[in-house]
């Protein structure tokens, strides 16, 4: 099951992150084949994911930042019941540990804004046991850091603006980046 995600991520190493329906509609009819889904609600998720699905693209949801969900393991067992998600984001290590044992591949998004949450990563990561790292700000030099206290692929998210900030993040070693900024996804 991960080989399968690993070569989807290597031969398409930008992934869009949507924040709106309207990002929606601008990746349902392109080559991408994983989206990042980080807007909706209990009553809508359902139908976003689906319509992800069906475009023939890999949904995964941050579920911290769909609106009428609880921080609690249960959200995962919903997301399983009701949507069509083949992925679980979270920043919170035991729900990605609770989308892990469900079978969904999980991205556990890290913010490393400081030394304190940077030294905290070892303690997130023995707990989650993610198939992913996303590590936000997606920026070379914090990528580096993360890769030399992990091997666990790294997804540089956040703040990666433009086409340049994509490729540095590349050759720093990301395996991936993710943005919402549509310049960036035809990096």
């Amino acid at each position: 099951m991960q080989d399968r995600l690993h070569r989807i991520i290597e031969n398409h190493p930008v992934i869009p992150a949507l924040k709106d329906d309207r990002g929606l509609q601008a990746v349902l009819n392109s080559d991408f084949q994983i989206v990042f889904i980080l807007y909706g609600s209990i009553s809508d998720i359902g139908e976003i994911t689906e319509k992800v699905k069906r475009s023939g693209k890999m949904a995964f949801v941050n579920v911290d930042l769909i609106e009428g969900f609880a921080n609690k393991e249960i959200v995962i067992q919903y997301m399983k019941k009701y949507t069509a998600a083949e992925g679980i984001l979270s920043g919170k290590a035991s729900m990605i540990k609770a989308a892990r044992e469900q079978g969904f591949y999980t991205v556990h998004r890290l913010f490393v804004i400081d030394s304190f949450s940077f030294d905290n990563l070892d303690r997130q990561i023995e707990i989650s046991r993610p198939d992913y790292l996303e590590i936000l700000p997606g920026w070379p030099k914090l990528v580096t850091w993360v890769m030399e206290k992990t091997d666990i692929p790294i997804i540089s998210g956040g703040l990666i603006c433009c086409k340049e900030d994509a490729i540095a993040a590349l050759k720093a070693g990301a395996v991936a980046v993710c943005s919402t900024n549509p310049e960036v996804w035809s990096a």
